[in-house]
């Protein structure tokens, strides 16, 4: 466990995540407050983020051949 200093700045707070904790090409944290404990997390796209991208052309995956062969196993029936 490491202690570091909180800067109070205009907007809140502020903390320095020391080298070792770094989270490597992250962006964007979530943080949540639970008790007196803050946790921080990666930000990690959802199946909401969906909505944000952009549609598919009306042609998307006409021509795309079958990867997998449907056999269906003899019932004996």
């Amino acid at each position: 466990m490491r202690t570091v200093s909180i800067i109070e700045n205009g907007e809140g707070q502020t903390i320095h995540l020391p080298a070792e904790m770094a989270y490597d090409g992250v962006d964007e944290l979530e943080i949540l407050r639970e008790g007196d404990t803050i946790v921080l997390r990666p930000v990690r796209p959802s199946w909401l983020s969906l909505v944000d991208l952009p549609r598919m052309d009306e042609d998307f995956l006409q021509e795309r051949e079958d990867v997998i062969e449907c056999v269906r196993p003899d019932s004996g029936a």
